[in-house]
């Protein structure tokens, strides 16, 4: 399972309180999904500090055709307030720094941040992780990373820094989804799902149900040069022990090569050459494994395997449904060829955590 950071580190380290009221009117944050604002001092960014956040946060995702980070940083340092206070209005930012020399004026600005118990404790070689949501924008989440010296700093970047990814990666999922289905969504087309399929998903306004079978459905956005699909798959009473991260590939290759032929033949079968990551997870409630790889079309002729050329990226949660007994896979697949593939897949993943059954949906209104 993914860690979670210390609460001795997490909680009660800032001078100020969290908002308590409800009735937030401030503007929201700013900037791009998918980047990180980090107010560093210079030579801290150049120097083995920046190096880890570049290698860390700022570091390839593995399992992508080319090289896109996990988040693009854009290093901001500390000459003026009016500096401090455009940075503040940025959605995903990471404030990084010691405070055992405060000669800079990022660290003078973090020792006075910080209570003078904390202090004590980041001087005494304790370093602070630490994150706050909507610190001075709504839908924003800012991230302390603060220490005594250099070398523990870089310490605390490699030690918590998956954590961030993943927190700032839960932030962005969560400010997608408005943004995703602002247009509009089906609902006739979720009302079917759940009436015949005992599930749902959100479906955007522009997707088309390809394929709906007993147990199999296929969603898909076909653009002129893009296409991004979303299929769920699901069978009863299936032993949970047999949910492996080795036998959910063999499944979705046995399924793609089913039901996924390309335009010139050929079938979707994921590519084993190349990085696949499985993470366990809590998808919603229930223990699942998410995979993340690649893809290719592949061909077959007279016992002979051949590439079309044709692939991309996709990342897939499977999971055991103890209400219905049923193994759940959700398949989010990507082909954009020339463009980046991190936010198609982040969009991909947001549409998969709308997933919800139809105990779910009683739960919700008994609850």
């Amino acid at each position: 399972m993914r860690t979670t950071l210390p609460a001795c580190i997490i909680v009660g380290i800032l001078i100020g309180g969290c908002n308590a009221f409800t009735g937030d009117f401030r503007q929201e944050a700013g900037g791009m999904e998918g980047q990180a604002t980090v107010m560093i001092d210079s030579t801290l960014w150049e120097g083995p500090v920046g190096e880890t956040l570049r290698e860390t946060i700022g570091g390839p995702i593995p399992t992508l055709p080319s090289r896109e980070p996990n988040f693009a940083l854009s290093p901001v340092h500390y000459t003026s307030q009016d500096v401090m206070e455009r940075a503040q209005d940025h959605r995903n930012l990471l404030f990084v720094g010691t405070i055992g020399d405060t000669t800079s004026n990022e660290s003078r600005w973090l020792y006075h941040r910080f209570s003078e118990e904390s202090r004590e404790a980041v001087l005494n070689d304790m370093p602070v992780v630490l994150a706050r949501d909507d610190e001075w924008r709504r839908r924003q989440l800012v991230y302390y990373i603060v220490a005594a010296t250099e070398e523990v700093l870089v310490d605390a970047i490699e030690r918590y820094s998956a954590d961030i990814v993943y927190a700032y990666n839960l932030a962005t999922r969560q400010r997608m989804y408005r943004e995703l289905f602002d247009i509009g969504r089906q609902r006739h087309m979720e009302d079917h799902l759940m009436e015949n399929h005992g599930f749902a998903v959100n479906v955007q306004h522009d997707y088309i149900l390809a394929t709906d079978t007993t147990s199999f459905v296929w969603l898909r956005r076909i653009l002129s040069d893009t296409w991004r699909s979303l299929f769920v798959y699901y069978a009863d009473s299936v032993d949970p022990s047999a949910i492996t991260p080795a036998n959910i590939l063999l499944l979705r290759d046995r399924l793609t090569r089913q039901y996924m032929e390309g335009t010139q033949g050929g079938f979707v079968e994921v590519v084993r050459s190349q990085p696949v990551t499985v993470d366990t997870i809590d998808f919603k409630g229930r223990f699942g494994y998410e995979i993340r790889g690649l893809w290719e079309m592949m061909g077959e002729e007279y016992g002979r395997r051949f590439q079309f050329g044709q692939g991309g990226a996709f990342l897939a949660y499977a999971f055991y449904d103890e209400p219905s007994r049923r193994l759940y896979l959700i398949d989010g697949m990507l082909f954009a060829p020339g463009y980046p593939k991190r936010e198609f897949l982040r969009q991909l993943e947001v549409i998969a955590y709308t997933f919800r059954t139809s105990q779910d949906v009683a739960d919700t209104i008994t609850g």
